[in-house]
């Protein structure tokens, strides 16, 4: 096994260069019992909005820190050692942004035996160690924890993950190992695969206490004086430590093999076997059952030198950095200050879009939302919807009821169109025509103030022609949502060629305030989402029509690495609304896109495609059959040819939009891709992907990114 006292570390030098260090201070305290603690508390000597972070040099001084309380520990000075952190933060794992630079796959490795090596001494004190966790845990902080021997929580605390999976690598310093062995490889498959590939889900306090992760959870009021009290009931014997989850011989003989084979069973279903990380991370919870932790811990090692030297972990460090930076800066959101506050919102329509838009209005804004439409019982359907999804929150303990009663008396409902004459911020979700839309607009203007903002959430029509009639086309922007509304985090702000700085900035501050990413584009058809997706379901189609079978359409497209194959997400977004847009871009590019009449014989259908238990295209109905077969072809195409004629239509797509500037930059086109259609991180988006498997140089002779975004193995 490694000898990590044996390694010479000096190759990480490098990496610490500009690393804001989290230091390790110390101090004694003397408990009830006599026994003296020394508590460590991290702090990089910044706010909270800074966690602290876990570099080369701040690991090195943790375990100078730890080295020189052993020494005290074997003179009899001290009891036992406790770590905490600043206030409402332990630390936020790894330093990333040196990870991302670590240049090569042996200094990957040194960074996985670096931070073994230093967490390892927290269980070789000769004395017991406890973490204090006062706040935030992720990752590597998380994992000082679990290499310690005791553990309390912050009933207060924000979250507590091991989030690699979604960063594509894995727990690489005792997670992976030490997890399933504290809490049952059921709870630690939650934790390690299932959450990271969730939208990056987190544990709160409690749950983490439920799964057994740590042993007690206190108020935050006095959470340090408790845990302390805690320790040393601990210590003299007093309190008992229940570990409740830990697995027993039977669960490892016959649990754990079946828990594993479901596990991967589920990621083959939903993701594919395109994401490394997931599957590393899968073998490493198997071999946990067994095993000494130093042979855990060597096998870490490689796994993280492995995913940190390739591709995916370097186009995962681009979009997380897309995600956190990128999207909390708007690029070319005007000034703030030229917003119109808005005291009042109104919603044109009351059917379900509408209905999700005026209960994410009311509770973010918690402003008074009117909706309306063309009769009474429409409005009332609304209303009560709303009411409906209010008390759901309510019900779950999301909203208190006094909170509760005050939203559904922010919302009202009627067809009386007098009633916008007070409203700042109006958004039309109306039937997708650019008659019907003008017309509500025409309406609605006579009434509204001067400066009132209007509201498209067109996904595909020009913002321009919608508002073509209006007195005052410069009030108009494009707002467009994602389905579904709660849940997508990504607007795509659209702003024509007349529209006022100031509708635009209230556009973004809204967006901001609905706790949305706002995305800048251009009036330009299908914006960016759908002008790529339609691009994708498009040559998708294509292959159908030619004569190749629905299931090998859809394995054809599997390296991309999307949530979902191409016509399982038809199926999800509708199929008249996907017969629509491709309509709309054929139209607008007819060169460049595909779409087939046949298709709205199709969407007429109530079902057209067969799908098994994971949501997956099986085939087609008996009708979407009967439909097909005059309009398909007999020369099925071949899985590489799709996936090439996709990969190159993208990357030409791409390439046009950004010489026609409807977005500044190509890293907006990938950060609306991953937050508007789920594109993977491993991808980075799109075109760090479309670079390296060469589809930039095919197309236009060059890459979008240089260097191109890749791993340091490649």
């Amino acid at each position: 096994m490694t000898n990590y006292e044996e390694i010479d570390f000096s190759p990480l030098d490098a990496l610490a260069e500009g690393e804001v260090v989290t230091h390790s201070r110390v101090r004694d305290v003397r408990l009830r019992s006599g026994k003296v603690l020394a508590l460590i508390t991290l702090d990089n000597g910044r706010d909270h909005t800074r966690p602290n972070t876990l570099g080369p040099t701040t690991l090195r001084e943790l375990g100078a820190t730890l080295d020189s309380l052993a020494q005290r520990a074997s003179a009899g000075e001290i009891q036992a050692v406790a770590v905490t952190g600043k206030q409402y933060i332990l630390a936020a794992g790894a330093d990333l942004s040196d990870i991302s630079r670590v240049g090569s796959k042996d200094n990957a490795r040194l960074i996985a035996q670096l931070g073994h090596h230093v967490f390892g001494k927290l269980s070789e004190l000769g004395v017991p160690s406890f973490a204090f966790v006062n706040g935030l845990a992720l990752g590597g902080g998380l994992e000082i924890a679990l290499n310690s021997t005791y553990r309390t929580v912050d009933a207060s605390a924000a979250a507590i993950a091991l989030p690699e999976v979604f960063l594509g690598i894995i727990p690489g310093w005792g997670g992976a190992y030490l997890l399933p062995n504290l809490i049952g490889i059921e709870n630690a498959l939650e934790v390690v695969i299932s959450n990271p590939l969730k939208q990056n889900r987190m544990l709160k306090p409690q749950q983490a206490f439920e799964y057994g992760i740590v042993d007690a959870i206190f108020p935050a009021a006095n959470f340090l004086e408790d845990s302390l009290a805690w320790a040393d009931g601990v210590l003299g014997g007093a309190v008992k430590v229940d570990r409740k989850n830990e697995p027993g011989k039977l669960e490892r003989l016959t649990k754990w093999p079946i828990a594993i084979k479901m596990a991967r069973g589920m990621l083959e279903s939903k993701i594919g076997t395109v994401p490394k990380s997931p599957y590393a991370a899968l073998e490493l919870l198997e071999k946990a059952k067994s095993g000494t932790r130093a042979e855990g811990f060597a096998r870490e090692d490689e796994a993280l030198a492995e995913l940190v030297a390739g591709d995916q972990f370097a186009a995962s460090m681009y979009a997380f950095d897309l995600v956190q930076k990128r999207a909390k800066r708007p690029v070319g959101a005007p000034d703030k200050a030229l917003a119109k506050k808005v005291a009042k919102v109104g919603i044109i329509g009351a059917g379900l879009m509408a209905s999700q838009f005026a209960l994410l209005f009311v509770r973010k804004l918690q402003v008074p939302v009117l909706i309306t439409d063309l009769d009474q019982a429409r409005v009332d359907k609304g209303v009560a919807y709303i009411h409906e999804e209010i008390g759901k929150l309510e019900v779950k303990g999301r909203l208190d009821g006094d909170t509760a009663n005050r939203l559904r008396a922010l919302v009202t409902g009627t067809t009386d169109k007098s009633l916008y004459a007070d409203c700042d911020f109006v958004i039309e979700a109306v039937f997708e025509e650019v008659g019907v839309k003008q017309q509500v607009f025409g309406e609605i203007e006579q009434i509204v103030a001067e400066d009132a903002v209007l509201a498209t959430n067109t996904s595909s029509l020009s913002v321009e022609e919608i508002g073509a009639k209006l007195a005052h086309p410069e009030r108009l922007v494009g707002f467009h949502f994602f389905n579904p509304v709660a849940v997508m985090p990504l607007i795509e702000v659209v702003k024509t060629p007349k529209t006022s700085d100031a509708a635009l900035s209230t556009a973004f501050v809204v967006a901001k305030n609905l706790g949305k990413n706002a995305v800048l584009t251009a009036d330009a058809p299908g914006f960016v989402v759908n002008r790529l997706l339609a691009k994708v379901m498009g040559e998708a189609a294509r292959a159908v029509y030619e004569g190749t079978p629905v299931v090998d359409v859809e394995k054809a497209f599997a390296p991309l690495g999307l949530p979902m194959g191409p016509f399982q997400l038809i199926d999800l977004v509708g199929w008249k609304v996907a017969a629509h847009v491709q309509d709309t871009m054929v139209k607008a590019f007819p060169d460049r896109f595909y779409a087939n009449e046949n298709f709205h014989a199709l969407a007429e259908l109530p079902e057209v495609v067969e799908k098994d238990k994971g949501g997956r295209v099986t085939g087609w109905t008996k009708a979407a059959e009967k439909l097909l077969k005059p309009a398909v072809g007999s020369t099925p195409a071949p899985a590489a040819t799709i996936l090439q004629r996709v990969q190159d239509g993208l990357a030409q797509e791409i390439r046009i939009m950004l010489d026609e500037g409807v977005v500044p930059e190509v890293e907006d086109i990938d950060l609306c891709l991953i937050l508007g259609a789920g594109w993977p991180f491993i991808d980075g988006g799109a075109s760090p992907y479309l670079d390296r498997e060469g589809a930039s140089e095919r197309v236009f002779g060059d890459t979008f990114h240089h260097p191109p975004v890749k791993g340091i193995g490649s």
